[in-house]
Formats: C-alpha cells, structure tokens, sequence
C-alpha cells in the first residue's frame, strides 16, 4: 500500500511538472497575429504597384528586409555568407514571419517584373521567371507552416491563402496542372469569402476585391481545362479588370491573343481599301493589322458607347501603336524589297492605305475629344474638380481637325489612277472639312464673344451660319448621308441665329450706354489715382458681393488696390551747410605717431 502510494505521488506530481511546462511554453511563445492581405496591400499601393511599377515594389521588398535582419540581428555573417535557417526554434517575435513574407514577395515581384518585358520575355527569361515564381511558392509555403504552429488562426488562414495563390500563379505561368492550379485558386477564394465576412471594414472590402481578382484566374483555368464555355470576347471583358493579383492573368491573355492573332493572320493575305486589294506577305504585319482591327470593334461598334472615355483613349492609343508597327514592317519590307517594281508598287500602296486607315482613326480620336470638350463647356465645374472647357481649346481641336482632313485628302488624291470610291471618300473629306470649318468659326465667335468684342463675335456668328447653311445643303444632297452630322449642323445654325441676334443686342445696349460709362468714369477719377467710387473687399464686407466678378467676364478681381497708393510721410530736414569750406581747423601733426625707420632704410625712401 505504501508503494503504491508514493506512485501515485509520483505520477500526480509529474503531471503538475507537465501542465506548469504548458503552461510556461504558452507564456514563453505567445500567437503572433498579422493581417496579411492589409499589409501587402498597403505596402503594394505605396511602393510602386499603384501603377504597375514592380521594379519599385521589388526594391522596396529588398530595402525592408535588409532593415528587418539588421533590427532582429539575423544578419548572415560578415564578409562570408552564412546562411541562418528560420525554423520553429527562430521565430521568437513577429518580425520574423514579416522576414519570410516579404521574402516570398521580392521573388513574386522579380517574377513579374521580367513578365513585364517589351515583346515578352524570351526562353531564357521565362526559366528565370519560373524560378522566381518557385521561390515565392517556397517561401509562402513556409509562411504558412510557421503561420500554422506561431500565429493565431486568422493569420494561418491567410497565409495557407497566399500560399495558394502563390502555387496557383505557378502552375497558371507554367501552363500545365490546370486542375491543381483551379484548386489553389478555389481555396485561396474560398478562405477570403470566410474572412470577408468578419473583421473590420476595411479588411471586409480587401478581402472581396481578392475574390473577384480570383475570379477570372479561377474561369480562365476552367476553360482551359474544357469545362466553360467562354468566348474570346467575354475573356477580354474579364481582362478589362484591373489589381496586382490580375497582372499575371493579362499577360498571359495577351500571349493567348497574340497567338491567336499569328494564326489568324495565316488566313490573312490581303488588305483592302476602297476597292484595292494589296498583299500582304509579312506575318508582323499581318498581325498588327489584325490587332489594330480587333481594337478599332471595341471602339467604333455597339458597345462603344458603354465604355468611360479614359478607356476610349486608351484603346485609341493602342490602335496607333498597332499601324505604326505595320508601316514599319512595310517599310523595313521596302527597304529590302530589292529591284522588284511590282514588289515596291504594292508595299507603297499598302503604306498608303494603312496610312489613310491610321488618319481616319486619328480624326474618330479627335472627335472624341470634341464631344468631352463641348460637354465641359458649359458646366462651371464638374464632379472631379477640374477646369472647365475654353472656346480657344474647341478652336485648336477644330484646327487639328482640318489639318487631318486636309492631310487625309491629299493622301487619298495623290494617286494617279483614282476608283470611285476613292472620289467618294475625297468628296465625303470636303464635306467634313466644311462642317469643321463652321463649328471653328461658331467657337471663335464665342471667344469673341466672352472677350467683349460684339462686332468680331456678330461677324463670325454669321459667318459660321452660313457655311453650316452650305454644309447642311450639300449633306442632304448626298444619298446615304450621316443623320447625326445632320442634325447637328441644324442645332448649329439655331445657335448660330439666336447667338447673333443676342450679340447685336448686346452692342447696340452697349452703344447706347457708351456716353453714361463715360461719363460715369471721368466723375469717378480722382487725382490720387484711386477709384473712390467701387469699394474694394475689405470696405464692403457688409454687403453679399463677390469681389472676384463673373468667371464668364474678363475683369479685373476688386480684393485690394494693388501697388497700394503713395501717401506723404514727414522726413528730417534738409540741412545745407555752407560755412563748411571755409573754416580752417587747427593742425593735427603734432597727436600723430612719427615712424621710426632704420639706418638701412633711408636708402630706399
């Protein structure tokens, strides 16, 4: 009985020894906590990621661990690199598991930036970029581990998240285990759904703009796996979106496009243009012909309208990029074409038929412009705080307007046998031109106009009736002609008619005042050179008034007079001594100090 006593003893003693070591081990190694997704993001938008730069983000990755190893001493030697492992055993604090993640995302972000290569990378670049993607994958994952056994439960979640998506951007980039890679990317969404519904705000909101940036990765891989059913169009559409998390996705759309594009052009062997037919023997310029083509649907078709027009621009400065790539393919063709006149006769005609392509976009592009100009004009400000429209800025545009016409013109007339369709095209220019020509005139009127200059303004408003008269008589001669140029030469003749008759009102209401404001303005001159009449700011602070006038008006802001007028100040008198010369005063050479000087120097006096 007394052995079996002193066991139990034992044993119960032992187990207090156990739980007083738990309970040590849980006050020696707290749960660290991070919020993953905020710091990244955080740290994403302030370093470079805002506008796609990964080459800041990946300095700023570098810059931060090298600040994380010399805060914790984790440094890896002196002069000889000694590799320091973080194991379980390391992580003491949480400035290590930043150190593997910001590890993870300096190889994430080399990864990307090689990804963002002109041209894309070439095969050795692409083994580079792989290996980078590996070593995200490696680092995250052991992320995660540490995540999993030093972190509290929200940080494992997020960090087995980012591990996923680090994989999934692996197998996404190596193009193969479309079916792994589908699973990373569902589980990486599938944990930031559970998250976005807890936490703050804030964190709410990161956590459901993660989702939908999973969302066209998670589509994109079941199609290529065969199990949806998406068109090229609505993988465009899913391109259009924009996040960190959907660089990777672009790219790789871009590539499966421009493939696309190369085998599509196979099929490609002419261009044609107002009843010509050109070869086309070079496959780059096939492409970007093809290319410029795709584009100039999403900006000119049905859907046109829905598109904001940042976007419009953007897809317009694309176009020009893809026909300048093509003429200088055709132009590098030209060049190495040889003695083969009926070579260099087609390449010549080509070049003038992208070239008249590439000025007709150039005019859409500046109508464009027009259309966001006209609709500023008239609002004092709008929703984004920014300047409103001039007329002066409508003349300019009309100018570039005539200019590409013109140019337009001369490029289509300068052949020497001309198709009908090509006299078609040179007259629909002409007829443009002189629609262009009214709406400068009607817009240089109104900057007349607001200068106060009645008798110029009046003049251009009729001028620019009449021709919009003449313009809108010959558009209506033509068969087939545009409805919307039409009706807006109609609004422009009103505008024209009411604004000439409120401009001669104008003047003849200022005429007949003239000899009142004169003489109104000679009794309020004053010799001191101040108006004493109108009262500046500060003497009318009493009276709702502004003192900065119409925006519409050109005058002059009543806040101070400004250089503030001389006034008169006493000064000391003027004191003209004139006794001065002829006083003699008394000889001072016997206070003076007499020098002393040497034998040997006399003689070099």
């Amino acid at each position: 009985m007394g052995k079996e006593n002193q066991n139990q003893n034992q044993t119960t003693s032992a187990m207090e020894i156990d739980n007083q070591k738990a309970n040590t081990s849980d006050q020696i190694g707290p749960k660290f906590s991070i919020n993953v997704l905020q710091l990244l993001k955080s740290a994403q938008m302030q370093h470079g990621l805002r506008h796609g730069d990964y080459t800041r983000y990946r300095r700023y990755c570098t810059a931060r661990l090298r600040r994380l190893y010399k805060s914790l001493k984790f440094t890896h030697g002196r002069g000889k690199y000694n590799r320091r492992a973080i194991t379980e055993s390391t992580v003491t604090e949480v400035r290590f598991l930043h150190v593997v993640l910001y590890t993870a995302e300096r190889a994430w972000s080399h990864a990307m930036e090689k990804r963002q290569v002109l041209d894309g990378p070439n095969a050795r670049q692409r083994i580079y970029l792989i290996g980078r993607l590996r070593k995200a994958v490696k680092w995250a994952t052991l992320f995660a581990q540490l995540s999993a056994i030093k972190g509290d439960s929200r940080t494992s979640l997020e960090a087995e998240a980012y591990a996923s998506f680090m994989k999934g951007n692996l197998l996404f980039e190596q193009d193969r285990n479309w079916d792994t890679a589908l699973l990373n990317f569902k589980s990486a969404r599938a944990v930031y759904e559970e998250l976005a519904k807890y936490g703050d705000l804030e964190n709410q909101v990161l956590c459901r703009e993660r989702v939908e940036e999973l969302e066209p990765s998670i589509r994109y891989c079941l199609h290529k796996i065969g199990e949806s059913n998406l068109q090229g169009s609505e993988l465009l559409h899913i391109g259009e979106m924009e996040g960190p998390a959907l660089d990777l996705f672009k790219a790789k759309l871009e590539a499966v496009m421009d493939e696309a594009r190369s085998q599509q052009a196979a099929s490609m062997t002419e261009f044609h243009w107002l009843g010509h037919r050109f070869p086309i023997s070079n496959a780059k310029t096939r492409v970007s012909i093809l290319k410029a083509q795709d584009l100039e649907k999403d900006v000119l078709g049905s859907s046109a309208n829905s598109l904001p027009t940042e976007k419009r621009l953007a897809i317009f400065d694309k176009i020009f990029t893809a026909y300048h790539e093509a003429r200088s393919c055709i132009r590098s063709d030209l060049v190495s074409a040889g003695s083969s006149e009926n070579v260099k006769d087609d390449l010549n005609g080509l070049d003038k038929a992208v070239s008249a392509v590439l000025g007709q976009q150039t005019i859409e592009r500046n109508l464009l412009l027009v259309s966001i100009a006209k609709s500023k004009l008239t609002k004092r400000r709008d929703d984004k705080n920014e300047r409103t429209t001039k007329p002066e800025e409508l003349v300019r545009l009309y100018d570039l307007l005539l200019q590409n016409t013109a140019d337009l013109s001369d490029l289509v007339s300068s052949g020497r046998e001309k198709t009908s369709e090509e006299v078609a095209f040179a007259a629909e220019c002409e007829l443009k031109s002189l629609a262009f020509r009214a709406e400068r005139c009607f817009f240089l009127g109104r900057s007349y106009s607001l200068a106060g200059k009645r008798v110029e303004a009046y003049a251009l408003y009729c001028r620019a009736r009449t021709l919009a008269e003449d313009a809108l008589q010959k558009f209506k001669a033509v068969d087939n002609a545009d409805q919307v140029v039409i009706k807006e030469l109609k609004l422009l003749c009103d505008e024209c008619r009411s604004n000439s008759c409120i401009e001669h009102a104008t003047g003849i209401m200022e005429e007949l005042k003239a000899p009142e404001n004169l003489s109104q303005q000679i009794s309020n001159i004053h010799i001191s050179g101040v108006d004493t009449k109108e009262k500046f700011l500060l003497e009318k602070l009493e009276v709702y008034e502004s003192a900065v006038g119409d925006s519409n008006v050109r005058s002059a802001a009543r806040i101070e007079a400004f250089p503030p007028p001389i006034q008169t100040i006493p000064r000391n008198p003027i004191v003209l001594d004139l006794a001065y010369d002829h006083i003699e005063f008394p000889s001072l050479l016997n206070r003076m100090k007499k020098e002393t000087k040497g034998f040997i120097s006399r003689f070099w006096r």
